[in-house]
């Protein structure tokens, strides 16, 4: 039987580690450790690992190193032979473990995937930011839900790998985008790959709408470091956030210096997530917001792409620090 070891990195963040080591300890199966990985923080959240020790088997180790070289720790001191990786803002269905064993037991892979989804606990803000990040409205539909097998690319919210796949790739780097870094490095070195549809987490996002904004824009330049390091991974989906920025300045100028119903286009795209989003979260409050959330994704990964074609910083900070590695 497979021996899970889940790792979860976490900072300053003891009451989002108090909900995942609850819904942990509700698992129906119980055959996996956890190891908590913290960075040097004021708010340690060891006082919850211990609340949940005498239901959990956790292992709480805390070091002044970055996420990556956390999660890459846990992996190295745990016994498991097969990782489970999680955000420490994620809570688990009671039957997840059960869920991935069984998917594994009829067609095991050496990584897989799963998608994200809210639960009646999130606020109007979370529902909204879920909305964003899983409509294909905006850029969301490329995250958990895509079919496609051979494009999927897992996250690090909800993923698993090997031990195998962990000593032959070395595991996550020090750099933006970490995650879809390694889910690319995990198919070059010739690993089958799978989205467990079922394999639900809920990713209970405790950001602001800036946050939310900042969160995207370095997803957006993670993206041009991305290409750098795999060359033909860039699609024109990548491409999609930044033409919709320019599109959007360009369609408002018109309207200003021109005729007004050069916006209609914008118009009909804002009435279309109201109601969409509408219909999926039955709240006129979250239908109102996900027109702001899909905005800041959107602005947030489009501009953030542009800035990074244009000045290359992060990537020119990333090729130093794994050099140096």
């Amino acid at each position: 039987m497979i021996k899970f070891s889940i790792i979860v990195p976490v900072y300053n963040r003891p009451e989002e580690m108090d909900e995942l080591l609850d819904s942990l300890s509700r698992q129906t199966d119980k055959g996996f450790d956890v190891m908590v990985m913290e960075g040097v923080c004021e708010r340690s959240c060891k006082s919850v690992c211990d609340k949940y020790s005498d239901k959990v088997e956790i292992h709480y180790i805390s070091d002044n190193t970055g996420r990556s070289a956390r999660r890459n720790r846990g992996m190295r001191e745990s016994d498991g032979d097969y990782f489970m990786l999680f955000d420490s803002d994620v809570t688990l269905p009671e039957n997840y473990i059960a869920i991935v064993r069984k998917a594994l037991d009829e067609e095991y892979v050496d990584c897989y995937g799963g998608p994200d989804s809210a639960n009646e606990t999130f606020t109007d803000l979370q529902l909204a930011i879920n909305y964003s990040m899983t409509s294909m409205m905006t850029t969301g539909g490329i995250r958990g839900g895509m079919k496609d097998v051979y494009k999927y690319q897992p996250r690090a919210f909800n993923m698993g790998f090997s031990r195998e796949v962990f000593e032959k790739t070395g595991g996550y780097l020090d750099m933006i985008g970490e995650d879809v870094d390694l889910s690319m490095r995990i198919r070059e070195a010739g690993f089958k790959v799978k989205l467990i549809h079922d394999a639900v987490v809920y990713h209970k996002r405790r950001i602001t709408l800036k946050g939310f904004f900042k969160q995207t824009n370095t997803f957006g330049k993670a993206r041009i470091l991305l290409t750098s390091r795999h060359k033909g991974s860039l699609k024109l989906t990548h491409l999609m956030p930044s033409i919709f920025v320019v599109g959007n300045i360009f369609l408002v100028a018109m309207a200003i210096v021109w005729r007004w119903w050069c916006i209609i286009p914008l118009l009909l795209y804002v009435m279309g997530l109201f109601t969409e989003s509408l219909i999926k979260n039955k709240k006129t409050s979250v239908a109102w917001l996900s027109i702001a959330t899909a905005y800041a994704q959107l602005f947030g990964y489009g501009l953030g792409f542009i800035e990074e074609m244009v000045t290359r910083k992060a990537s020119n900070a990333a090729a130093e620090t794994l050099y140096r590695q």
